[in-house]
């Protein structure tokens, strides 16, 4: 295995193990594997693998009425005129959006809040997108909200609060049905799970 060089920097290989390692749920071995991966395949995959994290982090940014990620502003789903702008689907981050709208099911907008409630993790409704939802509600004209955030303590406590503030707009807040399980995550829900649970909201107030 490459080591540490003999001035004690790491070594390109190094570097580029415990770059991987930054990633979610890859350990030391898994990095090695990618990185050994790397070295044997030819330098044009390489590279384009380089130029295609590159073009993302230039390229793909939160959209400034949603803030979904999108090379666009505002967003393909904010600016499509097919979509109803009466309802809005609030989740936790831009990869529920994905996730969502691989079922078909729902033709509305979104809301990205970049997170959820968690006063012990000192996450509270100032670290959230919550005032721009507040605002969109007054400014567009919505009819509902759909609070999709995960069913968790935090998400459903984050579901809550959001009810209640949505209260003082008269607007009918609903939650996505329990087709859900407590504790599970919209981006490893089937499909099917997720389609019943938009069919089969209950409206909060």
């Amino acid at each position: 295995m490459l080591m540490m060089a003999a001035n004690g920097q790491s070594s390109t290989f190094d570097r580029l193990v415990q770059q991987f390692q930054q990633l979610p749920g890859i350990g030391k071995r898994s990095a090695e594997r990618l990185a050994f991966h790397l070295l044997k395949r030819p330098t044009q995959e390489a590279t384009a693998l380089a130029d295609a994290i590159r073009d993302m982090k230039e390229n793909v940014r939160h959209c400034s009425m949603c803030y979904n990620l999108s090379e666009s502003d505002p967003c393909p789903i904010c600016d499509d005129p097919q979509r109803d702008s009466s309802t809005i689907l609030v989740v936790e981050q831009p990869s529920d959006v994905l996730t969502i709208e691989t079922t078909g099911m729902y033709r509305g907008r979104y809301h990205v809040l970049m997170g959820k409630l968690a006063p012990l993790d000192g996450v509270g409704p100032g670290e959230l997108n919550i005032n721009g939802l507040l605002n969109r509600v007054r400014d567009e004209q919505v009819k509902e909200v759909i609070v999709a955030t995960n069913p968790t303590i935090e998400g459903d406590g984050t579901a809550l609060y959001l009810a209640e503030q949505l209260s003082k707009d008269s607007i009918k807040v609903s939650r996505l049905a329990r087709g859900l399980a407590t504790g599970s995550h919209l981006e490893t829900a089937p499909k099917a799970v997720l389609a019943d649970a938009i069919q089969g909201r209950h409206q909060m107030q």
